[in-house]
C-alpha cells in the first residue's frame, strides 16, 4: 500500500519537484530509485537537475553506474539521450571520455548518430576517446558509428573541433601512438590535415624527441633489458577487437591485486597464455569478410613458416628469463613501455611520410614549405574555412603541445624542455625536417631525407637550413648523420641565415638555454668549447682540401 502511494507521488510530480527529487537521490547514490522515477515519470528523462546542465544520466555515467545506465538507456527514447549540458556534452561524451567501453556500447547502439554530436568545442564523442587515449572506446565508436546512414556525409565533420585539430592530433600529441596507428589506417585522410596554425601531425611528432630512441637516454642495465624486449609492430584491428574489452569489463573493472610474491606466477601465466593464442590464431584460417593488415618490415618475413613459432619461442624465453632475474616486473613494464613508443613513433613515422605527395615539398602553398615572404621575411600561416580547405591567415605565435602524460623513465632534462619550450613555429614556418634537426630526431631527419632528398635545401624565413639548426641547438648526432650523407657540402654546410652568420658562428653562440646534459656552468662552458672546436676542426680540413686538391 506504502509503494503504491510512493508511486502515485513520483507519477503526479511535476517538473520542478522531479529535479529536485532526482537530485537529492542521485547525490545519495540511491541510483535504483533513480531507475524508478524514471519508469514512473517521463518527465524525469528530460529534467536537468544540476547548475552545469546535467540529466540524472549524466551523473550516472560520470559515477561509472554501468548495470543502472543500460537499464535508464532502455528507459530513455533516443531523441532524450540528445539532452546536452552547458557545455554541449551528452552522457555519451562523458562515457567516451572515461573510455567505458559498456556504456559506450549501449548508449551508441541505442542512438548512433549521436556519436557524431558535436559539443560547444566542435568536441564529438569520437573526437574525446581519441583526446583521452581511449582506443578500445574509439573502435567501439567508429565501428558503430559507420553502420549509420549518413556515415559518409559527416565521416570527417566529427574528426575535428574548433581550433583545427582533428583526433590524429590530439592521438600524437597525448603520445597514444598505438591508437594514431589505428587512425591513419581508418582515416587516411587525416595523415595531410592541418589545424588552423597549419601545424600537421607529422609537424607535432616532429617535435617530440622524447618518442624515438635517439632523444632517450638509458642506464647500462636498462640498455640490457631494452634490447631483451620484443615489441610487436602495429597493426590495424579487427571490428570485433572492442567486444572483447566489453567483455572484459564485465568480469573486472579494475586490475586484480596480487599478492607481491605471486606476481612472478601470474607473469608467467600470462606469458604461457599469450603463446597459446599465438599458436592457435596462427592455424586459423583467414576470414575473406573481415580482412587482416598484412605483416611487413619482419624480422622473419624471409624465413619459412614454421620457423615463426621458434621466433616466439625466443622471445617467451627472453620474456622469462627478465623475470626469473628478479629485475623487478614494474621497471620492465616502464621499459617496454619506452620501448613501444621508440617503435611505434617510427611507424607511425613512415605511415605518416609514405602518405605524404612529394611536391609537398616543392609547392610552396601546400602547408609544408614557407610561402611567399612578405615584409620582414615573415609567413602567415594558415586558417580553415567552411569545408575544410586551407587558407593563409593572419601571423600568429603557437605553443607547441605540452606532453601532460607522466610516462617517461630515465629521461633526461632536455627531451621535456624541447617538448615544453615555446617555439615560434609558424613566425618561421618550418618544414617537420627543420623541426626534427632542432629536437634533435635523427630518425625522422634520415627518412625524410630518404624519401625526399629535395628536402636537404629546406629553410625557415631566417634562412637556416638543416645543418644551420643542428648546430645551433647543439644536436650532434644530427650533425654527424648529416655528415655522412652524400650532399652538396658547400651548399648544405656552407649555407648562412639572413645575419650572415655561418654553422661556425652559431656553434660559437652561447644561448640563454642549455642544452648539453651536464650540470655545472664549469662542464657547460667545457663542452661549449668542445663544441666549437668539432666544427671548426671539420671546417679547416674542408677548406684545406678545397685549396690544395689532390694531384
Amino acid at each position: 500500500m506504502a509503494s503504491s502511494v510512493a508511486d502515485d507521488m513520483i507519477k503526479n510530480m511535476d517538473t520542478e519537484k522531479i529535479k529536485k527529487y532526482l537530485f537529492q537521490i542521485a547525490m545519495k547514490s540511491q541510483w535504483k530509485e533513480v531507475v524508478r522515477t524514471y519508469r514512473l515519470n517521463p518527465e524525469a528523462h528530460k529534467a536537468k537537475i544540476t547548475r552545469t546542465g546535467d540529466t540524472a544520466l549524466h551523473i550516472a555515467v560520470s559515477d561509472r553506474q554501468e548495470d543502472h545506465v543500460e537499464e535508464l538507456v532502455k528507459l530513455i527514447s533516443p531523441d532524450k539521450l540528445e539532452r546536452q549540458n552547458e557545455r554541449g556534452n551528452t552522457p555519451l561524451h562523458f562515457a567516451a571520455s572515461m573510455g567505458n567501453l559498456r556504456m559506450c556500447a549501449c548508449i551508441a547502439e541505442r542512438h548512433p548518430l549521436l556519436v557524431g554530436a558535436p559539443n560547444d568545442d566542435n568536441e564529438t564523442p569520437l573526437f574525446l576517446a581519441a583526446l583521452h587515449g581511449k582506443k578500445n572506446a574509439f573502435l567501439c565508436l567508429h565501428y558503430i558509428y559507420i553502420k549509420s546512414p549518413d556515415r559518409e556525409q559527416k565521416r570527417f565533420n566529427y574528426c575535428r573541433r574548433k581550433d583545427g585539430d582533428t583526433i590524429l592530433h590530439c592521438a600524437i600529441s597525448g603520445d597514444y601512438f598505438d591508437l594514431a596507428f589505428q587512425i591513419i589506417k581508418l582515416y587516411t585522410d587525416l595523415a595531410n590535415s592541418v589545424n588552423e596554425q597549419g601545424i600537421s601531425p607529422l609537424h607535432l611528432l616532429a617535435a617530440k624527441p622524447s618518442a624515438f630512441k635517439s632523444g632517450s637516454h638509458l642506464s647500462p642495465t636498462d640498455r640490457i633489458i631494452y634490447h631483451c624486449i620484443y615489441v610487436d609492430e602495429l597493426r590495424l584491428e579487427r571490428p570485433d577487437s572492442y567486444n572483447q574489452g566489453i567483455i572484459k569489463t564485465f568480469k573486472e573493472e579494475k586490475d586484480p591485486n596480487y599478492p607481491e610474491n605471486y606476481q612472478t606466477c601470474i607473469n608467467f601465466i600470462r606469458l604461457f597464455w599469450n603463446l597459446i593464442r599465438l599458436v592457435s590464431s596462427s592455424c586459423q584460417k583467414a576470414d575473406p569478410e573481415t580482412p587482416v593488415e598484412p605483416k611487413s618490415h619482419q624480422s622473419f618475413d624471409s624465413f619459412p613458416a614454421n620457423y615463426r613459432i621458434c621466433f616466439e619461442y625466443v622471445k617467451l624465453l627472453s620474456k622469462a628469463m627478465l623475470i626469473v632475474l628478479g629485475l623487478g616486473s614494474t621497471q620492465i613494464r616502464k621499459i617496454r613501455e619506452k620501448k613501444e613508443k621508440h617503435k611505434w613513433s617510427v611507424q607511425i613515422m613512415n605511415e605518416l611520410l609514405t602518405r605524404t605527395p612529394m611536391y609537398l615539398y616543392e609547392d610552396e602553398d601546400s602547408g609544408m614549405n614557407p610561402a611567399p615572404r612578405k615584409d620582414k621575411e615573415e609567413t602567415l600561416p594558415y586558417e580553415i574555412v567552411d569545408g575544410g580547405d586551407v587558407i593563409m591567415g593572419r601571423e600568429s605565435i603557437i605553443e607547441l603541445p605540452k606532453d601532460d602524460d607522466n610516462k617517461e623513465i630515465g629521461e633526461g632534462s632536455s627531451g621535456e624542455a624541447t617538448e615544453k619550450k615555446t617555439v615560434k613555429l609558424l613566425a618561421k614556418k618550418e618544414t617537420p625536417i627543420l623541426i626534427a634537426a632542432k629536437s634533435g630526431v635523427t630518425e625522422m631527419v634520415e627518412k625524410i631525407l630518404e624519401l625526399f632528398p629535395v628536402a636537404i635545401h629546406d629553410t625557415n624565413t631566417e634562412k637556416k637550413n638543416v645543418v644551420l639548426l643542428a648546430v645551433e641547438n647543439r644536436q650532434p648526432h644530427v650533425y654527424q648523420l648529416l655528415l655522412k650523407r652524400n650532399v652538396l657540402k658547400d651548399s648544405v654546410f656552407g649555407k648562412v641565415d639572413d645575419q650572415g652568420n655561418s654553422a661556425l658562428h652559431l656553434a660559437a653562440k652561447l644561448e640563454e638555454h642549455k642544452p648539453w646534459l651536464i650540470p655545472g656552468a664549469a662542464l657547460q662552458m667545457q663542452w661549449e668549447i668542445k663544441w666549437y672546436e668539432h666544427y671548426a676542426v671539420r671546417e679547416k680540413l674542408h677548406a684545406t682540401a678545397l685549396l690544395c686538391p689532390p694531384q
